[in-house]
C-alpha cells in the first residue's frame, strides 16, 4: 500500500497510535492558533489584493476533490461574468525564480504537474509561486482578473482573503475501501 494510502487509513480509522499522536496534535493547533492570531492582530502582515481573493483548501488528509472544486469554480466564475485568475504553490517545480506565470504549455518540472494541469483546464491566468501574495501581485499586474482563487491557500494568511472553501473528504465507504485496500469508488 502507498505511504499516502497508509496515512490516509491511519489517519481515518481508530487506533492507539493515535492516541500517542494527541499530544503533538494540541501543540500543533496552538502553534496554529498562534499564527493566526499574529495575522489578524497584524503582528505578521497580512496583504489585500485590489482584487477579491477566495481560498480553496482541504483540512483533511488524502484527495478531498479539491483540484475539481477549482476547476468547476473558476468555469462558473467566469458563467457569472468574472475574470478569474489562479494562485497556487506550484508544488513541485523546480524554478529557480518565483513567481513562474504557468500556461497550458508550461513545463511541469519547472512549475509543478497540477499548475499545468489547472492552466490546461481552466484556460485562465495563472501564477504560482511559495509566496502567495507575490504571485497574487504577478497576476494582478500581468493579467486583466477581476477576482483570484487561491488552490490550497488555507494555512497562508499573508495573503487576505474575502471568502474560504474548506474541502472535506467524507464518504465512510470510500473510506472503508481505503483501509481494506481497494480501490475508491468515485460516485
Amino acid at each position: 500500500m502507498a505511504a499516502g494510502n497508509r496515512l490516509a487509513e491511519l489517519w481515518y480509522s481508530p487506533s492507539p497510535l493515535v492516541l500517542l499522536l494527541l499530544p503533538f496534535a494540541w501543540l500543533f493547533r496552538l502553534l496554529v492558533a498562534l499564527r493566526r492570531l499574529a495575522y489578524d492582530t497584524g503582528i505578521l502582515p497580512s496583504h489585500r489584493m485590489p482584487v477579491p481573493v477566495l481560498v480553496v483548501g482541504n483540512i483533511t488528509v488524502g484527495g478531498t476533490g479539491k483540484t475539481p472544486l477549482v476547476i468547476w469554480l473558476v468555469e462558473h466564475l467566469r458563467t457569472l461574468g468574472y475574470r478569474p485568475g489562479l494562485v497556487s504553490r506550484g508544488y513541485g517545480g523546480q524554478a529557480r525564480h518565483w513567481p513562474q506565470q504557468v500556461r497550458p504549455d508550461s513545463d511541469p518540472t519547472m512549475v509543478g504537474d497540477e499548475a499545468v494541469l489547472l492552466a490546461r483546464r481552466c484556460q485562465c491566468p495563472m501564477a504560482v509561486g511559495p509566496d502567495r501574495v507575490a504571485a497574487a501581485r504577478a497576476l494582478v499586474e500581468h493579467h486583466e482578473v477581476d477576482i483570484i482563487v487561491s488552490d490550497d491557500g488555507l494555512q497562508h494568511y499573508a495573503l487576505r482573503r474575502d471568502m474560504e472553501i474548506a474541502v472535506i473528504w467524507h464518504a465512510p465507504e470510500a473510506r472503508q475501501g481505503l483501509a481494506a485496500g481497494r480501490p475508491v469508488p468515485t460516485p
